[in-house]
């Protein structure tokens, strides 16, 4: 392993790089690979590569005459396979240097497709559980080739020597491995097993495991080849298998399961449809298997982000791995891969949308921000499903299907707290507003008329509303104006207006019209004022416009007003103003600033002082 030094010769001469092995081994163990397990995943590939070469050696022997064979007992751990072994060359070549792989022979080169392994260290993963590996291996390439032992230690030295023929009478290699005492949680006979299992379910060799009790037989690894190259008598057996497959794998009941079959890179698989909601933008890691051998459970890759209410479990042939053999190399392959499985997901969601109302019903129901965020940026996507996506409205939550059909108008807020604001009130003055607050929603619902042309979208402003509210008559007006006057000094530190209406619901005494982008207007024109005269303030008075002021509209419907525009106490009206302003604020659901906190605090205790001197 270590490679030899070279004597001493003149300046410039070339000189060998010395390689620290222990050094490399902790380089593997913690910045390569996750986990010391992936040994027997490393012993299993290689092992999976001999076989293949030796298929290609011998293509008419028979299926299943070439095998892997598992063993452990608690002092060794053994795996021996049926491969094209190697000569005593092969061994000094590929054994001995590190970095150089066996499958870059040149008589195996030109079929490199078939292999698992890309990279040649694949052998020293084992120095992570054993201080020694022990190699005996015999050629198929030559009948009379003798055996080949060769010993690999952690120093970095190692052994070979050649035996009869007699030592491995059939051609292959078997690798033996002595666990170190610390490595006993990985090589301990049931941990090897499942691992095996973990990693070899799918392997398209037989694979058995012996765990050297005395008259038990060798159990099998992979006793069935993957669900979907099985035969089945009838599709919806078939369909019945893949689910208990996905359910078995993944640990939920799935909605719906999709094939997957992509001839072109030799993958197939299912996805399984998640039946419950997945915070918007978390991804799911996919099941992952290259040539049968696991690759990785985490694998986000495959699929784009958008479809985060699925998880995959699929084998394939022409993915390729990086160099850890845990994840895939982001490539035009993976790239076309990931576009067709998506193209997939969105056939299965037309298909279901077509033909299977019920199905679709209950897909939207849970994964409906999936499906907007793949709208907004596709439009078959977005002409199939946009009628029967949910939104929040002032009829409740409906289609906007649904919803158009009572509103020819559609009115969509810019944000959740707007909403909030004016949902009562517009829903009993007759408008349709649409909850626009939400990610991807605003956009959405102005696309509406693309597929219901009769349709008109607009936002709702301030003035929209206000133009839906009632004014009072003119002697009410005159009446009320002290109040309104004091109402509007007592409100003149929030920049807002104080106007008298009568609106439904009665119950509502007050609306609070007061936007975002409005508020932040005020506070970078109330940022300016404080900084007048510096060049921050010359840069935000450049900027200034006229400053939107917030409105409390009072409802003349509500008993509470009428008694409140009455009072001709200077004090009292002034508290109740704030009051009434504070109650409004907080039905919008909208953040506080301190001073509105403040406010709130400041005229409820008045309020109560009051009522507590006109008792007494």
């Amino acid at each position: 392993m270590t490679l030899p030094e070279t004597v001493s010769g003149p300046a410039g001469a070339d000189r060998t790089f010395q390689v620290d092995l222990r050094g490399l081994v902790d380089l593997l163990s913690h910045h390569l690979y996750s986990s010391p397990r992936v040994y027997l995943r490393e012993l299993l590939q290689n092992a999976v590569d001999a076989l293949t070469a030796r298929r290609i050696l011998e293509p008419a022997a028979p299926e299943g005459a070439f095998g892997i064979r598992l063993y452990a007992d608690g002092a060794v751990v053994r795996v021996e396979d049926d491969g094209v072994g190697l000569t005593e060359a092969d061994v000094h070549t590929f054994l001995a240097t590190i970095g150089r792989s066996s499958k870059r022979a040149e008589k195996i080169a030109e079929q490199r497709a078939d292999f698992i392994g890309q990279f040649g260290i694949g052998l020293l993963s084992c120095f992570l559980v054993a201080d020694e590996i022990h190699v005996l291996s015999r050629s198929a390439r030559t009948p009379d080739a003798p055996a080949v032992e060769w010993r690999g230690r952690g120093d970095g030295s190692y052994t070979v020597r050649t035996l009869p023929a007699s030592a491995r009478p059939r051609p292959g290699t078997t690798v033996t491995l002595t666990p170190r005492a610390d490595a006993g949680e990985w090589t301990k006979p049931s941990q090897v097993q499942a691992l095996a299992r973990h990693f070899g379910s799918l392997l398209r060799h037989p694979v058995t495991f012996d765990d050297g009790t005395t008259g038990s037989a060798a159990a099998p690894v992979n006793p069935e080849p993957a669900p979907w190259a099985r035969t089945y008598p009838t599709p919806g057996a078939r369909s019945r298998a893949l689910a208990a497959y996905g359910e078995d794998v993944f640990g939920f009941t799935p909605l719906d399961t999709i094939e997957l079959d992509l001839p072109a890179v030799g993958l197939k698989g299912i996805a399984c449809i998640l039946p419950e909601a997945v915070p918007a933008g978390r991804r799911h890691g996919h099941r992952v298997h290259v040539k049968g051998m696991l690759l990785s459970e985490r694998a986000e890759e495959i699929l784009p982000e958008w479809a985060f209410f699925v998880r995959c479990v699929v084998d394939a042939e022409s993915l390729r791995p990086t160099a850890s053999r845990e994840a895939l190399y982001e490539d035009d392959t993976l790239a076309a891969v990931r576009d067709a499985l998506a193209e997939r997901l969105r056939a299965w969601i037309a298909q279901a949308a077509a033909s299977d109302p019920d199905l679709l019903s209950r897909f939207l129901q849970a994964h409906h921000l999936a499906v907007k965020s793949l709208a907004v940026h596709d439009d078959e996507i977005l002409r199939m499903l946009l009628p029967w996506l949910p939104f929040e409205t002032t009829d409740g939550h409906c289609t906007l299907d649904e919803f158009a059909r009572t509103h020819r108008t559609v009115l969509v807020t810019s944000s959740v707290e707007e909403f909030r604001q004016v949902a009562a009130i517009a829903s009993a003055a007759g408008l349709g507003v649409v909850n626009g607050g939400y990610t991807y929603d605003r956009e959405l619902v102005h696309r509406l008329p693309e597929i219901r042309p009769e349709t008109a979208v607009a936002d709702l402003d301030p003035e929209t509303l206000t133009a839906h509210l009632d004014p009072v008559d003119r002697e009410t007006e005159l009446a009320a104006a002290t109040y309104l006057a004091r109402a509007r000094d007592a409100l003149a530190v929030f920049d807002c207006d104080v106007a008298l209406r009568t609106f439904h619901p009665a119950s509502a005494p007050a609306l609070l019209v007061d936007g975002r982008e409005a508020r932040h207007e005020r506070t970078r024109s109330q940022l300016a004022r404080e900084q007048d005269g510096g060049v921050w303030g010359d840069i935000l008075g450049a900027l200034r416009q006229e400053v939107p002021r917030a409105q409390l509209i009072l409802n003349q419907l509500n008993p509470l007003v009428r008694t409140a525009v009455t009072i001709d106490e200077p004090e009292l009206a002034r508290t109740s103003a704030e009051a009434l302003y504070g109650q409004a604020a907080l039905l919008s659901r909208r953040p506080l600033r301190p001073a509105e906190s403040s406010l709130i605090n400041r005229s409820f205790l008045d309020l109560l002082a009051h009522a507590l001197r006109k008792d007494s």
